[in-house]
């Protein structure tokens, strides 16, 4: 009997050759025109009520790689190429079971820049990788090492906005397992002054990683708009210069949230928050700045990914119980509650309540009250054109 393992990438940073810069330059290009013409033809079939799958988008580009203004696509790896096309047959899969919208073309400018090869694209040994069509070896910075006598299944390559390289491996990592099963739970409250609150009664602060850096993006942004339009180096440069401002910001937050949830989880055997619709928050224009910097959702989805790495259980509470308003010692609901009031006394048992730790054991409370009995805590996350993902307001939730 074979035992699974969880996937899991580990990324590395990597400083390319000139050449392979190029190489890797001109098989970016060639994986977005590949996906552009195959959802083109998609799309035209779709029109006359026809499909299109795989097999047959996988024999155009035999076709197209035949003809003379596409020849160059016989330069590069075919590995990516045929990769592009199975990414856009799970983009169609998930249209057709509306699970998310309609494909989308690929920007030159916007889309992300990365090719995926398999195991017939690449040779991994001894810390050695070496992608096909490429002489040398990847000049990867190993910050970790990978699982002892794992290989790794792909390999994607990619370049962000700030020009740095990386490289991400996919292997079964046999480390993974659950941990020993305790009898903690924890409600968590998400809000802006202070990024988590536990039920527990620990705050923990919001660190506004992109309020620390404000000044100085503000100032590149500046430069950059002064900037001539078009391709010039003055303004590729002033560009990069954008970019590298918001990865510092991305890759401080990220790291935050990795330290955080790892603890949470490892501590905690249930985890309760409240199911927030993100999306329809930062509609606040007062509020989406603080919002989108404190990453609630990218919290929730390593939340939840970990737990299930490691047995562990989290429960979403619907976002319109009045956690905020009911009294978490004998029931009572406050009629009002506005977003100035940080502490406030029951009504009912004269109590007084800090706001947010009242909220994170209300959810703790419904949290393991409905895993008991059955009930559904876990509504459905946004769907598209649902309701649920518009009866959402921002003045429903506090910060």
């Amino acid at each position: 009997m074979t035992t699974s393992h969880v996937k899991r990438a580990y990324k590395y940073r990597f400083y390319p050759t000139d050449a392979q810069a190029a190489e890797l330059s001109r098989t970016f290009g060639c994986v977005r025109k590949v996906y552009n013409l195959a959802l083109a033809a998609r799309t035209e079939a779709w029109v006359r009520q026809e499909r299109v799958n795989y097999n047959q988008t996988s024999a155009m580009l035999t076709v197209w790689k035949k003809t003379e203004e596409l020849a160059y696509l016989s330069e590069v790896s075919s590995v990516p190429l045929q990769q592009c096309l199975r990414h856009l047959q799970v983009a169609f899969t998930h249209f057709f079971a509306k699970r998310a919208k309609y494909p989308h073309f690929k920007s030159k400018r916007k889309s992300r820049r990365s090719a995926e090869y398999t195991t017939s694209g690449f040779r991994c040994r001894g810390g050695v990788l070496t992608l096909a069509k490429m002489s040398e070896p990847l000049d990867i910075v190993w910050s970790r090492p990978l699982p002892e006598g794992v290989s790794p299944s792909t390999v994607t390559v990619s370049q962000d906005a700030a020009g740095r390289w990386f490289v991400s491996l996919l292997c079964d990592d046999p480390r993974v397992q659950p941990l020993p099963a305790t009898d903690t739970a924890v409600g968590i409250d998400v809000g802006l002054t202070h990024l988590l609150t536990l039920s527990t009664g620990e705050k923990i602060t919001n660190p506004r990683h992109e309020r620390k850096d404000r000044a100085r993006l503000a100032l590149a942004q500046r430069h950059l708009a002064k900037k001539a339009g078009g391709d010039g180096a003055n303004r590729a440069r002033a560009r990069r210069r954008v970019a590298r401002i918001h990865a510092r910001i991305a890759d401080r937050r990220r790291d935050g949230l990795h330290k955080l949830t790892t603890r949470l989880v490892r501590e905690n055997q249930t985890l309760v928050i409240e199911d927030l619709t993100v999306r329809n928050m930062v509609r606040n224009r007062s509020l989406a700045r603080a919002i989108s910097d404190a990453a609630w959702s990218e919290f929730r989805s390593m939340l939840e990914y970990k737990a299930a790495w490691y047995g562990r259980e989290v429960i979403a509470v619907d976002r319109f119980f009045p956690s905020s308003r009911l009294c978490s010692r004998c029931g009572t609901l406050a009629s009002r509650m506005p977003l100035n009031v940080r502490t406030w006394t029951c009504g009912g048992c004269g109590t007084t309540h800090d706001r947010d730790v009242n909220a994170a054991e209300n959810l703790l409370a419904a949290g393991l009250a409905a895993s008991v009995c059955g009930a559904g805590v876990r509504p459905q996350r946004s769907t598209p054109g649902g309701q649920s993902a518009t009866k959402q307001k921002t003045s429903q939730r506090e910060p």
